[in-house]
């Protein structure tokens, strides 16, 4: 069922139509279909051909007219649904904000329609970006397009960007947006067989997008190798007088760092990564993935970031502090879903319990109390105690090496319902937290397949603004590893 055109990568798209090869009309068509048929994944919350078509024409009428086409010329992509898009409603997969329909356009999503892109439409994705398995979304579950050998069974696609990950890798659409709040990107990304960046804290707008937790969430690019992300990544990125926290700081030009030699190049490698319980598999992955960039002339550098082992809780005292704070909006007064009570008082308390799920009253719940009266001391300001620490354990690793080399996940997708426990689900995020906390740059890139040939990523952590050298570092990995396709669904 699957298309030729829809085989086709960012840069094959915008090459082939920028050459004439096919029109990106053409293109449009085929992930429209795509789209259309994969219903069964459950990973658009709304498709919008129209959009792609007519986005598709625009290109089209450039390069008839002789026109110099955007670097996503032609391109069809989806966005995930915490992205504001003019007329098109965009919920954060919640209840609460079902009906809403911006009259507006995120930084990020206006770039790239300004850079050629064209929307096939909103991805689904864990609800207001709280989960790492797609578990959370009020429109249901996404499915990961993979399967464990021999099996049928249904899989996660990681979360909060699951609908992101498991579209890019399933071939309906040829890139995505996504949201790395605590690994958000990264980990679906390790899930899927596709590649994920995490830009550095303020490398994109945050305008437009809905918050979950103000001081880590971050906009990146979910795409099928490290050229297409690279690519993507330069049209995202931008400052923004709408975004105080964005950096005015030039984007380089990401692709042409893709095939750079790594000669000389320090990696380091964290023994405290080596957590207790790790699968063998990850364990040897990883000694892999040191071992290709040694051969490709890179020198393996062992160092220590002693607070890693406080990440996750403090990341979770953090970012559930800045949640509650930034969903207080949600009323049912101005938009959204509003259920009538006995008086105002009534009416919040309604339209927040009705519209607001399970994961999420439980963050806003724990952000409340850590920041209440008598506990603020000892969680929050704790908390962001601990992250300055975090983070100057990262400024004391960049005197000795370049880049860090860890595993991306401590598994392999699973099965939906098989992790119940909140703090288990939590766990998720061990190797990815880190990265939030500390504002850096941080890429997942596939490296290698589980014994139930599933894929398997790791994680590349940069300096601040270093994202050059992680595409660099990524694609002497992936050319080592080869690509990995998930061909079984169709």
């Amino acid at each position: 069922m699957s298309t030729d055109l829809t085989e086709l990568g960012v840069a094959a798209i915008r090459d082939g139509v920028a050459k004439g090869d096919f029109t990106a009309v053409e293109v449009a068509e085929a992930f429209n279909a795509n789209v259309a048929a994969a219903g069964a994944l459950n990973a658009f919350i709304v498709a919008t051909p129209e959009k792609a078509i007519e986005a598709a024409k625009a290109t089209d009428a450039r390069r008839a007219a002789g026109q110099v086409l955007g670097k996503m010329g032609g391109v069809p992509i989806g966005m995930k649904d915490l992205f504001a898009t003019k007329g098109v409603a965009t919920t954060a997969a919640s209840h609460i904000l079902e009906g809403f329909t911006p009259e507006y356009e995120s930084t990020v999503s206006q770039k790239l329609w300004d850079a050629g892109a064209g929307m096939l439409g909103k991805l689904n994705l864990d609800q207001f970006a709280m989960g790492s398995s797609n578990e959370t979304s009020y429109y249901g579950n996404v499915i990961n397009p993979w399967k464990r050998n021999g099996s049928k069974a249904a899989l996660v696609p990681g979360g909060s960007s699951g609908g992101s990950a498991a579209a890019v890798a399933a071939h309906i659409c040829a890139a995505a947006t996504a949201t790395d709040t605590g690994g958000s990107i990264r980990q679906p990304a390790a899930f899927t067989g596709t590649v994920g960046i995490k830009p550095t804290y303020g490398r994109c707008s945050r305008w437009g997008i809905v918050a979950f937790a103000s001081s880590l969430d971050q906009a990146g690019p979910i795409a099928r190798d490290v050229r297409d992300t690279a690519i993507m990544l330069k049209s995202m990125a931008s400052v923004d007088p709408k975004d105080t926290t964005s950096v005015d700081l030039p984007v380089p030009d990401y692709e042409a760092a893709i095939g750079r030699s790594i000669k000389g190049l320090r990696v380091g490698i964290p023994k405290e990564y080596r957590v207790d319980g790790m699968p063998a598999e990850i364990d040897a992955l990883w000694q892999k993935g040191a071992e290709w960039l040694k051969a490709q002339g890179a020198e393996i550098v062992d160092i220590s970031l002693p607070h890693t082992k406080y990440a996750l809780p403090a990341y979770y005292i953090v970012a559930p502090a800045e949640a509650s704070s930034n969903l207080a909006r949600y009323d049912g007064v101005r938009y959204g879903l509003r259920i009538p009570g006995d008086d105002i008082v009534g009416m919040y308390e309604n339209s927040r319990a009705a519209g607001f799920g399970r994961e999420v009253q439980r963050r806003i719940l724990i952000g409340t109390y850590v920041l209440s009266a008598g506990y603020y001391d000892a969680y929050y300001v704790r908390a962001q105690k601990v992250r300055t620490l975090i983070k100057r354990d990262f400024d004391e690793a960049w005197n000795k090496v370049d880049v860090v080399l860890t595993p991306a996940t401590p598994s392999p997708a699973f099965a939906p319902g098989e992790i119940t426990d909140p703090v288990q689900m939590y766990l998720n995020d061990i190797f990815t937290v880190t990265v939030n906390m500390a504002g850096l740059p941080g890429i997942a890139v596939p490296a290698g397949l589980s014994a139930d040939g599933l894929p398997l990523g790791l994680q590349l952590i940069g300096k601040p603004f270093g994202e050059e050298t992680l595409f660099q570092t990524a694609a002497a990995i992936e050319q080592a590893a080869g690509g990995y396709t998930a061909e079984s669904w169709w």
